[in-house]
């Protein structure tokens, strides 16, 4: 198991030397020992910021197996993800990741996302990206309307 740990791990470092289309970060995502999605950051070439490595990886899986459920998948990265990336994981029901450089290292070459940290651990009144509560009840039809459609498809 170690040394596939380490030939997933070493694949998403490959990916993250390949630094033409965004930053240097890759990631891969493999399920019962086959890679099954992976991604390098895109952000640049599709000048679109939630084209981080994992969010790319993630995609490719998804559509890969023809599922958004991730579910027995291992995710392989060069750098600790994001909130973004940890979050999608996340809803992919993605259990495990691996990650080469901490948030700490990325941070260091100028990629440091410890504001978005640090936000999610104020109250709303306190954040600094400011959010407003607006038009709820108008809004709310839409959950009305799922909740009594019965041909929804929960996720």
């Amino acid at each position: 198991m170690e040394d596939e740990n380490r030939y997933f791990m070493e694949e998403a470092i490959r990916l993250s030397m390949l630094q033409d289309k965004g930053g240097p970060f890759g990631a891969v995502i493999a399920r019962d020992g086959i890679i099954i999605g992976s991604g390098r950051n895109e952000v640049l070439a599709n000048q679109d910021p939630t084209c981080h490595a994992e969010m790319m990886a993630i995609r490719h899986a998804c559509k890969s197996i023809g599922d958004f459920k991730l579910t027995g998948c291992v995710l392989y990265t060069s750098c600790e993800p994001c909130p973004m990336c940890w979050a999608a994981a996340g809803w992919a029901n993605i259990k495990t990741i691996f990650y080469g450089c901490t948030r700490y290292d990325a941070a260091s070459i100028g990629f440091d996302d410890e504001f978005l940290y640090d936000e999610l651990n104020q109250p709303l009144d306190n954040r600094e990206i400011t959010m407003f509560l607006i038009c709820r009840d108008e809004a709310k039809k839409a959950f009305e309307s799922w909740n009594t459609n019965p041909n929804k498809s929960m996720y």
